[in-house]
């Protein structure tokens, strides 16, 4: 049975609403190919060259392009790896790597990582803040920010203060946060690739219910932005309700504007139009990766302004 027919067969109208959106064998095939094992090296535990150096004498390591921290490995079980163990390395997708690089936070600066757990984003953006400043890492879910505090431990991070909040409660801290990550809640079609379950159990209620919720968190973390700052918003998704939508709905409350993202990644193009409605063009300036492209999960980021000076 080919990967196309197994997606057919497993879940009929998942099928019939993303052929739609791509309808190629490799599309399918890719959606259901199990991942590929990938790490990012965590630099405030130890320098990165020596880190891969280490790694280089037992394993094969294949660069991840769009970020220098990042490596896809050729490992069975990264759990028996004692770098892994001791917090040298942090498994994470390579794909999910891309939203910290893009939100491009320095050291000393207040940011705020809206749904942060399990925390792998958190601990790249404190990597990239070298320990220094502030980051409010959230999750309104206690087991999950224990979760979350746990693998920050495990980072070597102590620049992060974690809560557990409903995401839109920030939207009272207005012009408060230098940067936001939204790497938001959503129908996980992107993680089909560790577990099958996602495909099975997708219904178009769970999409609508996640695009209310991710409207609701955009606009909460853009009224928490500062003028001048940087807000980018994720998902592991594919849907363009969760994200053409979610972003146009923000263009069209507030000022907000996108920034075009320059990234060495293969993209899919931006949906501007979908079951009638017209997105901005603005969208253009957003990445679509769909899991064929590059051979990862499904991601889609958008970098996000909004007008003012940084003070």
């Amino acid at each position: 049975m080919s990967a196309r027919e197994m997606v057919r067969e497993t879940n009929p109208k998942f099928y019939e609403r993303y052929s739609k959106l791509e309808d190629t064998d490799e599309f399918w095939e890719f959606l259901v190919k199990p991942l590929r094992q990938s790490i990012r090296v965590n630099t405030l535990k130890a320098p990165l060259d020596v880190v891969v150096e280490r790694l280089s004498e037992e394993f094969e390591l294949e660069p991840i392009p769009w970020v220098r921290e990042g490596f896809f490995i050729n490992v069975d079980n990264l759990a028996k790896v004692p770098e892994h163990g001791l917090g040298l390395i942090f498994g994470q997708e390579a794909s999910s790597m891309i939203p910290p690089v893009v939100l491009e936070p320095k050291p000393g600066e207040l940011v705020l990582d809206m749904a942060a757990a399990p925390g792998s984003k958190t601990g790249q953006i404190a990597q990239y803040m070298e320990n220094r400043g502030c980051i409010i890492a959230n999750d309104p879910k206690i087991s999950r920010a224990n979760v979350l505090i746990a693998n920050l431990n495990k980072m070597g991070v102590l620049n992060t203060r974690v809560t557990t909040k409903d995401g839109a409660y920030f939207a009272r801290f207005e012009n408060t946060f230098d940067r936001v990550l939204l790497d938001a809640p959503c129908s996980s079609i992107g993680m089909i690739r560790k577990r099958l379950r996602f495909l099975e159990e997708w219904r178009l209620r769970g999409v609508i219910k996640y695009m209310n919720i991710q409207k609701r968190l955009i606009l909460a973390a853009y009224r928490a932005l500062k003028p001048g700052g940087t807000l980018v918003y994720s998902t592991c998704t594919i849907d363009p309700v969760e994200n053409e939508e979610v972003v146009d709905y923000l263009l069209r409350k507030t000022d907000a504007m996108l920034e075009p993202i320059k990234l060495p990644v293969k993209t899919s193009e931006p949906v501007l139009e979908w079951e009638g409605r017209v997105y901005s063009e603005e969208l253009k300036k957003a990445l679509r990766i769909h899991p064929n492209d590059n051979d990862t999960e499904a991601f889609f980021i958008a970098k996000i302004v909004k007008p003012g000076d940084v003070e």
